[in-house]
């Protein structure tokens, strides 16, 4: 597998930052948009507007068909929601998923937002989501294991007794959305390979309240706990590196986990 992993240069690796960067900041800019009372049509259309701004490609729409701006996933819908008329209501928690295309390089970045006041089990599924990310980047080094990067999302949010997603998982990017290799969220029982500075991963753990187990709506593409419990989504594109990975997607945390008892990396 490893001789299908795109190795990127230094030049390749800017290009991909620069792409990396205009998805962070579209995805930050969308975060006080987040608010009771809105719909997540609107917040899909003020996404079109960051678009525009920014002279950027959109990564999702129309990709297989998708028919949004970027994904957006209220309380039980894990990934790949489309924007509509659900008007977000104080307690839920929202996860934007946003990708770009800069002179023909990707970028890949996700995270899930509060709305108003969330119960404090929800919020801890979102500091252990994120948490949980930046362990896995961490391992993200040259002539480490792809396992490891996997398991060590695996081990962080196993003890919380939370429920990892294990139908969808992280991929490659760069010149394509989706490239070599998947980065599951969980250590798989067959070999992966090891890692070569330049290899680019968009990381991604998908975590539920509940139970692992998820389904698809009638649309093809909404992606809801099969519980009916909250999710979180947390994604960066990372640059594997001689001492962890680099992310591409920089942006400022958000949820905080020291302040909910729980220990950052």
């Amino acid at each position: 597998m490893s001789d299908r992993i795109p190795v990127r240069n230094p030049n390749e690796i800017a290009k991909l930052r620069k792409a990396g960067e205009v998805a962070a900041r579209i995805l930050m800019d969308l975060m006080p948009e987040v608010v009771a009372g809105r719909t997540t049509r609107e917040i899909d259309e003020f996404a079109a507007e960051l678009f525009k701004r920014e002279k950027c490609g959109n990564a999702f729409l129309g990709y297989g068909g998708f028919p949004g701006q970027l994904c957006i996933s209220v309380n039980e819908e894990v990934i790949h929601g489309i924007g509509g008329d659900r008007v977000l209501r104080d307690g839920d928690v929202v996860s934007l998923d946003v990708g770009t295309i800069v002179e023909g390089w990707y970028g890949d970045n996700a995270m899930t937002v509060p709305v108003g006041q969330v119960d404090p089990e929800t919020l801890k599924l979102l500091a252990v989501t994120e948490e949980s990310l930046f362990r896995a980047i961490a391992e993200a080094k040259q002539g480490g294991s792809l396992a490891d990067v996997c398991g060590a999302v695996e081990d962080f949010v196993k003890p919380f007794g939370f429920g990892i997603v294990r139908d969808f998982v992280g991929h490659g990017v760069g010149r394509h959305l989706h490239e070599e290799p998947n980065v599951p969220n969980y250590r798989p029982n067959y070999k992966l390979p090891r890692l070569k500075r330049g290899m680019v991963l968009a990381i991604e753990p998908m975590v539920n309240a509940g139970t692992f187990r998820v389904k698809v709506l009638d649309d093809k593409w909404t992606t809801v706990t099969a519980d009916g419990r909250p999710s979180a989504h947390f994604e960066h594109t990372v640059a594997v590196s001689s001492h962890g990975g680099e992310i591409l997607t920089e942006r400022p945390r958000i949820a905080l986990p020291s302040q909910l008892g729980i220990a950052p990396l």
